[in-house]
């Protein structure tokens, strides 16, 4: 038999706070469990069997179509049903649980269960940050581990339900929520490692970019803005969880723990931290589809309110100009790396808040507008290649490719980011800046490339961050469209 915690009586609620106060007991109890256990099993102790600890859950039933009127793509099940989800780390999604709660609770009247699923948390997943106490184990004792406590199961861990594959077995619950709790861990714990910072840290809106110039820009940006006692902005967070706070605000404890790491990670971000989380992260993701799809596969967990990437493409019409803007209102998947998930019929649309936002920022930062405005900035189809060599292939067919699909402009990771947003129902846009025009024999040279750098990077960057501020004025909830709903949609936005 398995050493469970002391049992916990499951609980219906009518109040979310009240809710979201009993997960957190439940977790919290499960937690200090697992890590008493794995403290004396260091130690040298003999547990007597294997040691478990499951995650809360939460539960709705209704028995009727009818609910309240409400403007939001979310907060709602489609019918009568059982539903339900896993829950984890209710210290980092305090907020967002709660406003889930609240929006069940308003929408159809019925109290929320709580109680202790049957899905185990992994040993792994019940670390600390910094906890690191394994390490002293013994080859042998570490071999033990897999007998004394449950290790990550894959199977837990699938996108079915946000790939829309997912088949609930007769008498079992539909799901609440897009993402099981052992599948947001793992992608908690791949977080910390491909960009060197904690979760706690991302904020609601995330820039991607393809370059490191624009994170050096990125960084100047953040250390000016703490430099103003007058910033929105609290604090700036580098790799290694290195916090530089703004004039005038005192450090925290948690700040002694940072530390720059001697190599940056694959996927380094940065952080722009607001009180109300609505603040900026940028992570460079390198160049490819893979590192694309990689970093918005576990991003996607923490439900930001919106991402989108700013980069360079080779820009396909011969009307353009080096550090023209492209704004992409159509993508052509040959990225590969979503086929599996995401069928190539489905289509990627543009979301109308965004390109608005996009457009707008762009306007205003570079004071144009009426035929100035298009003389910069081009609207149309982006490609996206895995191949970044696809120039050099005989008879160049993907250039006849993306002639007939009327693109403007080519990059190997816009339609990646823009799908995996689709698919994870995560409000996307792509402002690209062409550096280059290999069909029409401008290609990159060392002096000219910097030179270009140097003259665009800085406003595509402040267009990037204007965009983010018109969104946010605007209100999270229009963000989050319609367009992104599947026939049966999760209830958890």
């Amino acid at each position: 038999m398995p050493l469970l915690p002391p049992p916990i009586a499951t609980t219906q609620h009518t109040d979310a706070a009240a809710a979201l106060a009993q997960v957190r007991v439940i977790y919290d109890a499960g937690l200090a469990h697992l890590r008493n256990a794995m403290q004396r099993f260091v130690a040298g102790e003999d547990l007597s069997g294997p040691v478990r600890a499951c995650y809360p859950y939460v539960r709705v039933h209704t028995e009727t179509v009818a609910r309240a009127d409400s403007p939001l793509a979310y907060g709602f099940v489609e019918g009568p049903g059982h539903f339900e989800t896993t829950l984890t780390r209710p210290d980092l999604f305090a907020g967002y649980y709660a406003e889930q709660f609240r929006l069940l609770r308003q929408s159809h009247g019925v109290s929320l269960e709580v109680g202790v699923s049957s899905q185990p948390i992994p040993l792994h997943f019940s670390f600390a940050e910094h906890d690191h106490i394994e390490g002293s184990l013994s080859p042998t004792r570490r071999l033990l581990l897999r007998d004394r406590f449950d290790l990550p199961d894959l199977a837990a861990m699938d996108d079915g339900i946000a790939n829309g594959t997912h088949r609930v077995r007769a008498g079992q619950p539909q799901p609440l929520a897009l993402f099981t709790a052992p599948r947001v861990d793992y992608s908690l714990h791949r977080l910390r490692h491909y960009t060197g910072t904690a979760p706690e840290w991302f904020q609601n809106f995330v820039l991607f970019t393809n370059y490191q110039f624009y994170i050096d820009e990125f960084v100047r940006l953040g250390h000016a803005e703490m430099a103003n006692p007058d910033s929105e902005y609290l604090a700036f967070v580098e790799p290694g969880n290195v916090v530089t706070r703004r004039a005038g605000l005192p450090a925290e404890a948690i700040d002694a723990l940072g530390a720059a790491p001697p190599r940056l990670p694959q996927m380094p971000a940065y952080h722009l931290v607001r009180a109300d989380r609505s603040g900026i992260t940028m992570t460079n993701i390198g160049v490819g589809p893979s590192n694309a799809k990689t970093i918005t596969d576990h991003i996607a967990v923490l439900r930001p309110h919106a991402w989108m990437m700013l980069g360079h493409c080779a820009g396909l019409r011969n009307s353009q100009q080096l550090g023209d803007y492209v704004l992409a209102h159509a993508y052509v998947r040959e990225d590969h790396v979503l086929d599996e998930e995401l069928p190539l019929w489905v289509p990627i649309p543009a979301l109308a808040e965004i390109q608005l936002a996009l457009q707008q920022a762009v306007a205003e930062v570079t004071r144009m507008d009426g035929p100035a405005l298009k003389r910069i900035m081009r609207t149309g189809t982006v490609a996206s290649t895995d191949n970044r060599n696809w120039e050099l292939l005989p008879e160049n067919e993907p250039q006849r490719r993306f002639s007939q699909s009327r693109a403007v402009a080519l990059d190997m990771e816009s339609a990646t980011i823009a799908a995996n947003g689709f698919r994870f129902r995560v409000p996307y846009g792509t402002l690209l800046c062409v550096s280059d025009k290999p069909l029409h024999g401008e290609i990159k040279l060392p002096g000219m490339a910097n030179h270009f750098y140097r003259e665009r990077v800085d406003q595509h960057l402040r267009i990037g961050m204007r965009a983010i501020d018109i969104l946010r004025a605007g209100g999270v909830d229009r963000l989050h469209s319609r367009k992104l709903r599947s026939f049966a949609e999760v209830a958890f936005q």
